[in-house]
């Protein structure tokens, strides 16, 4: 069946962000930082503290860093040697759950039984060392409020989590009952910060001059050091939780998808542009243009390779247009599709780039933009064709020749060395 040309125009356009509409998305991510820095309840930034500045990246010793942020939990040995650099001495990693042999996040999980195997990963990544001290960074990705750098109390579970116990406490004091349980006097946990926030810490120790981290992956989060100008406050690092900035205009596949969505109403940033939402947009476009209404399955992955896809004759793009839909296509729709799936993406890149921009603002107040680096960790970023690209030239749309002053970089692993980083800064 042929694609409508007009009606698929249409939808191209609803998928396009122009110039004038971007800058206006930057402005407005401005105004809720400034809104949210005077009352976090009057933007729909969350502006969550962090407790925690920027490392000057001549933090030295030998640190342990826990990353929970998923079902499968990583404990590292890290020795930081200044100067940025650094090496991990031991990796310790193990899921939380096997199917058929132990569960630590589902139903009938306890909080004792998970932080007592979390501790023994702990022993593990120091050789059951019970004697040298060594203090302990940790990476906690689940909504948690906190009130210093060590203390971060649960919210809720996230992620398919159930274990029993652990809602409502503070983490790290589950971990140190823990530990001493198992004999480990040693360890002692000093610092819990979120994945955004550890990208950031680790991006800055190794090149300086980076003041916004960002996750661009499944989902979307992005932080920034706040400077607090002309304010006795020191400057610390915000988690913006982004992802829930809600002004802006979604089309009426957006609208589709939120009101079908486990938490309509909320996350109105990330679902425009994250990889779990991509594949799900782009579904229910081609289900309009089918004129049928199911659930193809599209993912982020089936956008990549469509987008990829160079031959004349565009026979991947058909293969798994056939294959997720029943469609055959010819040559000059599966252009027209691979056309949708550039769109989603490049939509994505450019309002991400405008919550940047208006984070660097901020940063800027009335002086002029200085020279610094956006570290980005994230599948989306790191692997999606179009994206890298697209955000660069919006940074020039928005920035004109100052967006010669600032470039993304990629960060990957930065949970476990942001973490052991944030214990080395927990002693200043």
């Amino acid at each position: 069946m042929a694609i409508d040309s007009s009606a698929f125009q249409n939808i191209i356009d609803d998928f396009t962000v122009d110039a004038e509409h971007l800058r206006i998305v930057a402005a407005d991510f401005r105004y809720d930082l400034r809104k949210g820095l005077a009352d976090p309840d009057a933007s729909s930034l969350r502006m969550l503290k962090s407790y925690v500045g920027l490392p000057t990246g001549e933090e030295k010793g030998e640190y342990l860093a826990l990353d929970f942020g998923g079902t499968n939990v990583r404990v590292l040995r890290i020795r930081l040697d200044g100067d940025g650099k650094f090496e991990v001495l031991k990796k310790v990693a193990k899921p939380l759950r096997i199917a058929g042999q132990y569960d630590y996040v589902g139903k009938g999980s306890t909080a004792e039984e998970q932080f007592g195997f979390i501790a023994g990963l702990v022993d593990e990544a120091i050789d059951g060392d019970h004697e040298t001290k060594f203090l302990l960074g940790h990476t906690f990705s689940f909504p948690s409020s906190q009130t210093d750098l060590n203390n971060a109390r649960l919210i809720i579970w996230t992620k398919e989590f159930a274990t029993a116990g652990v809602e409502g406490q503070v983490v790290n004091d589950l971990l140190l009952a823990a530990l001493k349980k198992r004999g480990i006097e040693n360890v002692e946990p000093r610092a819990v910060i979120n994945d955004t926030v550890a990208v950031l810490l680790a991006a800055a120790y190794k090149r300086g001059a980076t003041y916004i981290g960002s996750i661009y992956a499944t989902g979307h989060n992005t932080c920034y050091l706040e400077p607090y100008a002309g304010e006795a406050t020191a400057p610390m690092v915000l988690n913006l939780e982004s992802g829930g900035f809600m002004k802006l205009a979604p089309n009426r596949f957006d609208t589709a998808l939120d009101e079908a969505s486990e938490k309509p109403g909320e996350q109105r940033l990330e679902k425009m542009v994250s990889g779990r939402y991509m594949g799900e947009l782009f579904g229910l476009v081609l289900a309009e243009l089918f004129g049928e209404k199911k659930d193809y399955g599209f993912t982020s992955i089936d956008m990549s390779s469509i987008i990829n896809d160079d031959t004349k004759e565009k026979h991947n793009v058909q293969g798994i247009l056939k294959d997720k839909t029943g469609h055959d296509i010819d040559t000059e729709d599966a252009e027209h599709i691979q056309e949708l799936a550039s769109a989603i993406v490049i939509r994505s890149a450019r309002l991400v780039t405008a919550s940047y921009v208006g984070i660097l603002w901020q940063l800027a107040g009335d002086k002029p933009l200085e020279k610094q680096h956006i570290a980005i960790d994230g599948s989306v970023y790191e692997k999606m064709p179009l994206a890298k690209e697209n955000i660069m030239r919006a940074l020039y749309e928005l920035l004109g020749e100052d967006a010669a002053q600032v470039d993304t970089v990629l960060e990957t692993g930065g949970s476990g060395l942001g973490a052991a980083i944030a214990a080395a800064m927990s002693q200043k």
